[in-house]
């Protein structure tokens, strides 16, 4: 077992929760999925260098990408909030960049500020 892979017990939560088989060709095991999912995400390293004991990077991907359309990582993310007491949500704000204008910069019109709002609006989202 690595060490960003899901634990028995972890496990054991989680599986009741994910979406049961369809028809089709059979999928990859969910628990690697789920491990090369959170192998992505922990060590912030781009799909391509995902180690080949989780399977190939589009598996990996499609699944992190399809769960989250159909809402599976809420459910997940909702019913692990409930089994653990004292949970608590926060934002840490301390890696996150602001804008000039933000902080009351004079510098730089509105209208560019703006546009520049407008062209990140229009970025297409791309996982890591």
């Amino acid at each position: 077992m690595a060490r960003f892979d899901l634990s028995a017990e972890e496990w054991a939560i989680i599986q009741p929760l994910l979406p049961q088989r369809g028809r089709g060709p059979a999928r990859r095991d969910d628990r690697t999925i789920l491990n090369g999912i959170f192998y992505i995400l922990r060590t912030g390293a781009p799909c391509r260098d995902l180690p080949e004991r989780y399977g190939p990077p589009t598996t990996v991907y499609n699944g992190y990408v399809r769960w989250g359309e159909r809402g599976i990582w809420k459910g997940i993310f909702d019913s692990l909030a409930e089994e653990c007491e004292g949970a608590l949500l926060f934002i840490d704000g301390s890696i996150v960049k602001a804008h000039c204008a933000a902080a009351g910069s004079k510098r730089g019109s509105f209208k560019k500020v703006l546009a520049a709002h407008a062209a990140v609006a229009q970025a297409k989202f791309t996982w890591p």
